[in-house]
């Protein structure tokens, strides 16, 4: 197996551990919402965003 790909698989590995370590429902509070959810809920929900802008700033930049 190549290392990049282990990396990747111990980052998920990592990633769902901490996600089922955190499923107890919070409230999220934005500008003038409340909003109750699970945790589990917020953390994926802040990595998606994260990938995705991330992967958007990559595409942006790499045409330059």
């Amino acid at each position: 197996m190549k290392p990049k790909l282990i990396a990747i698989l111990v980052l998920i590995i990592l990633f769902l551990i901490i996600l089922a370590q955190n499923t107890q429902v919070i409230t999220l509070s934005l500008l003038f919402w409340k909003i109750n959810m699970s945790q589990f809920l917020l953390i994926a929900f802040a990595l998606i965003i994260g990938f995705v802008a991330g992967y958007l700033i990559c595409l942006l930049t790499a045409k330059q």
